[in-house]
């Protein structure tokens, strides 16, 4: 049963205990999920129905919280200093030491990051002490909500809570910037106007690029270049025998026999916490793979139930000949 919460300590429990959460912003309701927590992560997409390992918005109580995690230049912080808290995210570098979940950032070496303009939100944040990723709280493909009852009318039952704020003043999503490249390019209008964005980074009288759909496929955010999703190493699909100069990226109680590297999705056959070890197995494979001079990586079947839709989308992603 989903709760309706009105003190923000509670949500922060239920989010440090790995629960999901709905929240109030300034836009649209956020489902909340511990970014550090894959698990919980993992957990979106399936409450969501969301079809594929699309990357997260982070929410943070600060810009220096923001900050702490991905690598800000001058007009990232000029823009912090202006719109946030405001509906306004920026995709910046992770840095090193980011401790965000590579699936809240499917993968990418990116990460997406705001601050949000709500005070019961940012009381929930500060109590969490952590990142919170999180889309719209609604069902994938059906309208964004704008108030706890919309929330409830599209995933109670699926989720654990919801924070109650009211309807969201602004009711339409962030504006989505990327900040990755020498020019800034706008992903996603929103919340805030470009107009007053090109005022604080010097655009004024050059509009910023707005990303069309297959533009967006070379941006460092949303809708990468397929071989972001690739490993050095090449990768074959579907694989039901393995040599031992491939890494195996196993699915299963019984990985294929004699791979001269190997890292099990999920020893349970389990496709959700084959999810949040996606990103980890094939960074690390193509690693080790690399060190120990293996000539390729195998992958094991995955069934298309679930996140497994998802898993396979990137799989195939990965596998993709270069561009």
């Amino acid at each position: 049963m989903t709760r309706l919460l009105t003190d923000p300590a509670e949500a922060a429990a239920l989010l440090c205990a790995g629960e999901l959460v709905a929240f109030p912003s300034e836009t649209v309701y956020g489902l909340g999920a511990d970014a550090w927590n894959g698990a919980a992560v993992a957990a979106v997409f399936t409450a969501k129905g969301r079809p594929h390992f699309n990357p997260l918005i982070c929410h943070f109580a600060s810009s220096e919280a923001a900050f702490a995690e991905v690598v800000a230049d001058a007009r990232a912080r000029a823009l912090a200093q202006k719109f946030w808290p405001g509906p306004l995210t920026l995709v910046l570098p992770r840095r090193p030491s980011c401790r965000v979940d590579l699936l809240a950032g499917a993968g990418l070496d990116t990460l997406a990051v705001r601050v949000p303009a709500h005070a019961a939100t940012l009381a929930m944040l500060r109590q969490v002490a952590r990142p919170i990723a999180g889309p719209s709280a609604n069902r994938s493909g059906q309208v964004s909500p704008t108030s706890a009852a919309h929330v409830l009318a599209g995933l109670a039952g699926r989720i654990a809570a919801v924070l109650e704020g009211g309807d969201c003043p602004v009711g339409v999503e962030s504006t989505v910037l990327d900040l990755t490249g020498a020019g800034a390019v706008l992903l996603r209008p929103g919340g805030v106007p470009a107009a007053a964005i090109e005022a604080v980074i010097g655009r004024v009288g050059r509009p910023l690029p707005l990303a069309t759909a297959e533009a967006t496929r070379s941006l460092r955010s949303p809708g990468m270049l397929l071989s972001h999703y690739a490993p050095s190493l090449p990768l074959r699909l579907e694989a039901q025998a393995v040599t031992g100069a491939e890494a195996l990226l196993a699915f299963g109680p019984r990985p294929l026999p004699g791979a001269g590297a190997l890292w099990n999705l999920s020893p349970g056959g389990d496709v959700a916490e084959a999810a949040t070890r996606l990103f980890s197995g094939l960074r690390w494979l193509d690693a080790e793979g690399q060190r120990l001079g293996l000539t390729g990586m195998a992958a094991m079947p995955v069934p298309a139930e679930g996140l497994g839709e998802a898993i396979l989308d990137r799989l195939a992603r990965a596998a993709a000949p270069r561009e």
